[in-house]
């Protein structure tokens, strides 16, 4: 795995010998940002990169102009490889790691201004073969509602054959793209007018 544009482009990531994920191509991961650059959510954005691993997505939206990315691993031996990316790519001041459960903490914040403007949010597989209202996705989303800026958006990844409910309270999917065997849905949240007139 490497960052594959912006400052930090061609920078390999460390990542454990016995690391078990499913990595995102570069022709995949090319595609995506260029996703998210149409819907400007990248420049001098703050992003958060939930089941993040060696942190491949946060370090690459850093890599691209992003302002700051809040990590969230609940591995230990992983998040030791993840600082030790973030650092030899020189973002220290730029990230925070959270060392938590995703699905319990979502994005955390510590203060109203440090809403996101993207989150990734890659769980394994295994957690998103249910996506209804009652699952484990629906509760995570329901937690980032708090933590995501008005027109933010959440961006989820599942295989192919998962397909995400239109609506998970204020977030709306407005995109749906398909590579290989895996999915990407962008969920936006609501701005808060949309909310109060129930569009």
């Amino acid at each position: 795995m490497r960052i594959i544009a912006g400052t930090k482009r061609g920078m390999k990531l460390s990542c454990p010998k016995t690391y078990d994920t499913r990595p995102i191509t570069d022709r995949v991961k090319e595609s995506l940002f260029s996703v998210l650059t149409n819907y400007d959510l990248l420049a001098d954005a703050r992003v958060a990169d939930l089941f993040c691993g060696v942190g491949s997505l946060g370090l690459e939206a850093l890599s691209r102009g992003a302002a700051f990315a809040t990590f969230v691993e609940k591995g230990p031996e992983i998040a030791a490889f993840l600082e030790k990316n973030i650092a030899r790519a020189g973002f220290v001041k730029e990230s925070r790691v959270v060392r938590a459960g995703a699905f319990r903490i979502g994005a955390p914040v510590r203060a109203a201004d440090e809403k996101h403007d993207l989150v990734f949010v890659d769980p394994p597989y295994a957690a998103t073969r249910e996506v209804d209202e009652h699952s484990s996705l629906a509760r995570l989303l329901d937690v980032l509602q708090s933590q995501v800026k008005p027109r933010g958006v959440a961006v989820v990844r599942t295989a192919r054959k998962v397909t995400l409910l239109d609506r998970y309270g204020i977030f709306v999917a407005v995109e749906r793209r398909h590579w290989g065997t895996m999915s990407v849905t962008l969920l936006q949240a609501r701005a808060d007018d949309e909310q109060a007139s129930g569009h």
